[in-house]
């Protein structure tokens, strides 16, 4: 029985991954394909902003209404829905020739792609033991490192040569795969369990989130959620961009991202291997306070090795603290509010992801320094890390109720 059980894990690890991994490879992409757009429709850096953050503005759309959806319809159904809309918005995307139409449908993939995610680690953490939860939670974040290695390999191979579009349509075909592996996908065992014994509505779910018995955590995730959400967008959709800005070709940035990127690996499995042995707050804590010293010293860095250097730092770390916050998350509620909890979690994290590629796009027409930038997601990181330690509350090997 549990080598059967371990072999349903493997399972659901493998498709939820896959869908998780070309999520990943159209937010990686994304970030060379504001980079290409700069160039081939002359953007100024406000546009190259707005474009990172109405894709977060459909992630807080999605993460929320498809949250909601999850915690009615089922964890599985939900699944399916989000990775279609992604699919076709991203297919369609490679279409466009106005930054208006590229906006509108980057609007929906980030809708497909907020609500996803959360529902993802919620159907995942549902449908394991608890003593292999976090770890199996933070090896499906895992995939997003591999979906990043893989958009970079595409960006520096395709985009220079093929072009932008043709990256896109490469993204939405695969996806379209890990759909039709989806459909056979059981629902959650917990969500299959209380469906028909309890029902609360919408609203009451959300009330729920901030009663005596859930104000607390639900107080620290939203903090967290925002700080971590609002530094990763910032930082990392203008990678690219930022190398660039310091004098590096754009086919060289690409190759020193790309390099950065193989460090969210090793990131994401000491993360898996730490979060069992001391816990979720542990891996939370020390991995953001290292995110935040990673963005310090990469700011700062006026060396192609200095910044080699912080560049792998801050993607060790910073990867490894997403895997630890997917982990945590859904352990803060029980099942008949969960996917409400975490989906709302990171909605309102995601109203960071909208702030923070918009600042540092005014920040650098405001001539404001690389250096100075990277401080402001030095300290939003830092907060996150104090939001954990002192709000969170240790939820290794509990049940799930």
């Amino acid at each position: 029985m549990n080598k059967k059980r371990e072999l349903s894990s493997r399972k659901l690890l493998g498709i939820a991954g896959m869908g998780w991994m070309f999520d990943a490879m159209d937010v990686g992409m994304l970030s060379f394909i504001i980079a290409a757009l700069k160039v081939e429709w002359e953007l100024t850096p406000g546009q190259m902003g707005w474009i990172g953050s109405i894709n977060s503005i459909g992630m807080a759309v999605g993460a929320l209404v498809f949250g909601l959806m999850a915690d009615r319809i089922g964890r599985k159904y939900v699944f399916i829905i989000t990775l279609l809309l992604f699919s076709i918005g991203s297919g369609a995307s490679a279409f466009t020739t106005t930054l208006t139409a590229f906006l509108v449908l980057r609007f929906f993939i980030g809708a497909g792609l907020g609500g996803e995610l959360p529902v993802a680690s919620t159907l995942v953490s549902e449908s394991v033991s608890a003593e292999k939860r976090g770890r199996i939670v933070v090896l499906l974040e895992s995939f997003w490192a591999g979906g990043w290695l893989v958009a970079a390999v595409i960006s520096y191979f395709i985009i220079p040569r093929f072009g932008w579009q043709v990256a896109l349509l490469i993204s939405a075909v695969p996806a379209l795969y890990a759909l039709y592996l989806r459909m056979d996908l059981p629902d959650s065992p917990r969500f299959t369990a209380v469906k028909n014994k309890e029902k609360i509505s919408a609203v009451q779910s959300m009330k729920k989130l901030w009663s005596k018995e859930y104000a607390r955590p639900t107080a620290m995730l939203w903090i967290v959620w925002f700080c971590v959400v609002f530094s990763y967008y910032g930082m990392f959709l203008w990678l690219p961009s930022v190398m660039v800005m310091k004098g590096f070709s754009l086919i060289k940035s690409f190759e020193y991202v790309l390099i950065m990127t193989l460090a969210q690996l090793p990131g994401y499995f000491t993360a898996a291997w730490f979060i069992e042995k001391f816990g979720r707050k542990f891996v939370l804590v020390v991995y953001l306070i290292g995110t935040a010293a990673s963005a310090y010293l990469f700011g700062a860095a006026e060396s192609t090795a200095m910044l080699m250097t912080a560049g792998v730092l801050l993607s060790f770390f910073n990867l490894g603290a997403w895997g630890g916050l997917y982990a945590y998350t859904p352990e803060q509620y029980p099942t008949i509010i969960r996917g409400t909890g975490t989906g709302m979690a990171a909605s309102f994290g995601r109203i960071g992801g909208v702030l923070g590629p918009l600042l540092v796009g005014y920040l650098v027409t405001g001539k404001v320094s690389i250096s100075t930038i990277f401080m402001i997601f030095c300290i939003s990181v830092l907060i996150g890390a104090f939001a954990v330690f002192f709000l969170g509350k240790e939820t290794k090997n509990k049940e799930l109720v």
